[in-house]
């Protein structure tokens, strides 16, 4: 089986941008057979964060792509705590919809040069942080009426769950609970006959609960309420290690005895790996992949895609 990479994670581009170095990234994980598309990060304008017609001369025909929203989500709350789908403020969820809009066109743009539906979902996250603006279910219920109101040329909308806040805790992320966001995935869907679903991120949740047992406890909800559609694996530690303490750096997975490169202190094991998936039913959902981050932040390409397949093969023997 092959699955999805959120190759900007570990793209070698960590001091500035370089196409060349960028480009030799991308031929080698065109290399990947286990690689069915890239988890492509959505920044809030343009198909690709530095060049749209590098990113259209450089992707493998062959793959197909998840939007995730974070990254852009991210960098607008940094600007305007109130911006998000879920945000109770009007001019904030305006500003997270016209978002999403832009999205939508990038999508578009992808699908017309491939001249097939490449893309087959998009991630969004249920900004804003609640420890600095306010958010609800009812806000998230009305965003998410109104983007199924738009031709998405078939891409589905999945909701990424992330962190939410934690009293004692400094959140990640600080988006609303996964009761909330399948509270109001349920709804649109009953209402309007949709198909929303929800993607868990194992790191987020771990980070989240604390325990490693947290991913499967998620996993287990959201496929209870019926709405699972994936599992993204991005690693964290508990340890004062290189990828940071309870950070949502995306650390690799731990060494395992079939694979011998990981990362050292990482709760993400392949006995991790495998629990998450049984839990979610096997690896035939929608969105199943890896997202990883790399330190050190100067390491080599072939390093880079090596941690990449290292969890790609713990997915694939799970």
């Amino acid at each position: 089986m092959s699955y999805y990479v959120g190759a900007y994670a570990s793209s070698p581009c960590t001091s500035g941008w370089d196409p060349e170095l960028e480009a030799s990234y991308y031929e080698a994980l065109k290399a990947c057979d286990k690689i069915k598309g890239l988890e492509h990060p959505f920044l809030g304008e343009t198909l690709h964060a530095q060049d749209d017609e590098w990113f259209l001369s450089n992707i493998d025909p062959n793959w197909n792509f998840v939007f995730t929203c974070v990254p852009g989500t991210m960098a607008a709350i940094g600007k305007t705590p109130e911006f998000g789908i879920a945000s109770d403020d009007d001019a904030g969820r305006a500003q997270a919809l016209a978002f999403m809009e832009k999205a939508r066109a990038a999508i578009a743009k992808l699908n017309v040069h491939a001249g097939r539906q490449v893309v087959q979902a998009i991630e969004i996250q249920t900004a804003p942080n609640r420890s600095k603006a306010s958010s609800s279910v009812a806000s998230l219920t009305a965003t998410l009426e109104t983007m199924l109101g738009w031709d998405w040329q078939g891409v589905r909308i999945v909701i990424e769950h992330c962190d939410t806040c934690i009293e004692g805790q400094v959140p990640a992320k600080g988006f609303l609970t996964l009761a909330d966001e399948i509270a109001a995935v349920e709804a649109v869907n009953k209402k309007l006959g949709a198909d929303v679903g929800i993607v868990i991120n194992w790191g987020r949740s771990v980070i989240e609960t604390r325990s490693e047992s947290g991913a499967i406890e998620h996993i287990n909800q959201a496929k209870n309420a019926g709405v699972l559609v994936g599992v993204m694996f991005s690693g964290v530690s508990d340890q004062d290690t290189p990828y940071g303490t309870w950070a949502d750096t995306h650390m690799p997975a731990a060494p395992s005895a079939n694979a011998t490169i990981g990362a050292e202190g990482s709760l993400m094991s392949e006995a991790q790996i495998q629990q998450c998936l049984q839990a979610a039913g096997g690896k035939d959902l929608p969105v199943i992949g890896v997202k990883i981050g790399i330190r050190p932040k100067d390491e080599t390409v072939a390093k880079r895609v090596a941690y990449n397949q290292a969890v790609l093969a713990m997915i694939d023997r799970a």
